[in-house]
């Protein structure tokens, strides 16, 4: 079974390596720098297996009842063991934690989400992540596909 814990510096690589790789081949996270990595670190947890890195998440806070879970990969390799579970748990757990109570994703698998209690949103209503982020997404704003899924706790 994985260790899920909060990422540390010694983490940033293969953080880095499964978020690139995954975006290389799935096409299904935006890449983040090392710098963006270091300077989000505390977002971030991680999943391990053996001493090695095989998944991670953030939680990034949006607003002071908003967050917003992304950034979710397990590797290929690791996937079909609740890994990906056990990483939005984990960040839903520290939203409860901090205090904020509504926290969504965008996401081209809603099925996933769906899955862990999480019910399709407005994506309008997300206007704080839209200048954020996405006016960085090569897929803004012709081809994006992804869909808000939010869950109020």
């Amino acid at each position: 079974m994985g260790d899920i814990r909060k990422a540390t510096i010694r983490d940033v690589d293969r953080i880095h390596g499964l978020l690139m790789n995954v975006h290389e081949h799935d096409g299904l996270v935006l890449p983040r720098s090392k710098s963006q990595l270091y300077s989000h670190l505390r977002d971030f947890f991680v999943v391990a297996e053996e001493n090695r890195v095989v998944g991670c998440c953030a939680l990034n806070l949006i607003w002071d009842n908003l967050a917003e879970v992304r950034s979710l990969v397990v590797d290929p390799a690791m996937r079909g063991k609740g890994y990906g579970r056990d990483l939005v748990d984990a960040c839903l757990s520290e939203a409860v934690t901090l205090g904020t109570f509504t926290v969504y994703t965008l996401t081209d698998k809603p099925a996933f989400f769906a899955h862990l209690g999480f019910a399709e949103g407005d994506k309008d209503k997300l206007n704080q992540k839209i200048w954020a982020d996405c006016l960085n997404c090569p897929r803004f704003p012709d081809h994006c596909n992804e869909i808000a899924m939010i869950m109020k706790l």
